[in-house]
């Protein structure tokens, strides 16, 4: 009986001992577990914070390369817009130019600044510029082909008086006159005479040494090819001045894109040896001395390149300034002959009739055909 007790009681003991063994081992492993997760968990926060500054790191770089791309994109379109701004002179900026002993200054590597509509026309047309407040010449613009050119010697211009004109001679100067009354668009080009938007007082200088050249490269290649010119021509003023500091030309063959002729220039309206008064046009010599005033009647003419045509024109009738009695008033109608492409009307006896290619002969009076929006011809005056 007491050997039985013990043993019941050895085996309760034992069974106790091992319960309080598991569940001190349930506990271990509870805290094993809880540190296991907790580990888990920190490491879950770490990877998923460093995933979160490498997600907000990318997010900066991202935002930093926007940035950049912004600005470079901002700096390009500045540097296209100051390019731009270079590309095309103002007269301003033209005006401010210094006569340095060199007739001209070439503009943007002698590429003109027209637009792709205007290169687009290849037939021929003329416009000139409305005097400004002050009677002076503003911007004059051709499309020039044969059609246009004179094909007669060019009469008289010296009715017309620019501004800031004055008829002075210096004996060291070529020709001896300092001013010449200048065509914008040489007479060769477009055959214009007294055509008053079209004249400037330039210097002798400015005539022959400056703006010749160009006209001629101009002239010449219409003649040989028969090809069309755009051609713009461009008095600079300072202010107020009555006299142009220069003129911005231009010029691009139309046909050959400008393979035949391309041009961008400045020609300064300056005289070596003469300091001029641009405000008036007065004038003095270098050294003090001043130069002679002459007094010419209605004829004087001191046109300098453009008094003729070159030797190989065919000279035709000679021109008549004179204003025929009947053309005068609208009492009686007169035949005209209009050319529809340029916009202008001439006498049936004008030398550039016979080579128009839009003409059209009509009865009418000088002025209804002024208010329908024509021009008379500079050369036959009509």
């Amino acid at each position: 009986m007491k050997k039985n007790f013990l043993t019941v009681s050895a085996v309760c003991m034992l069974s106790l001992s091992l319960i309080f063994t598991g569940c001190a081992q349930s506990k271990q492993k509870t805290e094993k577990n809880k540190q296991d997760n907790k580990k888990t968990n920190t490491q879950s926060v770490n990877k998923n914070t460093q995933a979160d500054n490498k997600n907000s790191k990318k997010k900066t770089e991202s935002k930093k390369e926007k940035t950049k791309a912004k600005t470079n994109k901002k700096e390009t379109t500045a540097t296209v817009s100051k390019s731009k701004t270079s590309v095309k002179t103002s007269d301003s900026a033209l005006a401010k130019l210094r006569f340095s002993g060199k007739a001209y200054k070439v503009i943007n590597n002698n590429n003109p600044n027209f637009s792709t509509a205007q290169l687009k026309k290849k037939s021929s047309y003329e416009k000139y510029g409305k005097l400004d407040k002050l009677g002076r010449c503003s911007t004059c613009i051709a499309m020039i082909g044969k059609d246009l050119m004179p094909s007669e010697p060019r009469g008289t211009i010296g009715m017309i008086k620019p501004t800031g004109w004055h008829t002075i001679r210096y004996d060291f100067i070529d020709g001896k006159y300092l001013y010449n009354r200048c065509h914008l668009i040489g007479y060769q080009l477009t055959g214009e005479t007294t055509n008053e938007k079209n004249l400037i007082t330039g210097t002798r200088y400015l005539n022959i040494n400056g703006m010749l050249s160009f006209e001629n490269q101009a002239a010449e290649y219409i003649k040989n090819t028969g090809n069309h010119v755009l051609y713009r021509v461009t008095p600079i003023y300072k202010g107020n001045e009555l006299l142009a500091r220069g003129v911005h030309m231009e010029a691009k063959s139309v046909e050959d894109k400008g393979k035949g002729v391309k041009f961008n220039v400045y020609c300064f309206n300056a005289e070596p040896g003469v300091k001029i008064n641009y405000k008036t046009g007065d004038s003095v010599a270098a050294d003090g001395s001043k130069g002679k005033s002459v007094k010419t009647g209605y004829g004087e003419d001191t046109s300098g390149k453009s008094s003729s045509l070159s030797s190989n024109s065919a000279a035709k009738k000679p021109e008549s300034n004179k204003t025929p009695k009947s053309d005068k008033t609208d009492s009686s109608k007169t035949t005209y002959i209009l050319n529809t492409n340029t916009m202008k009307f001439h006498r049936p006896d004008c030398g550039s009739v016979d080579s128009m290619t839009h003409k059209k002969t009509v009865k009418s009076g000088r002025s209804a055909l002024i208010n329908k929006g024509y021009d008379p011809c500079g050369r036959c005056n009509p």
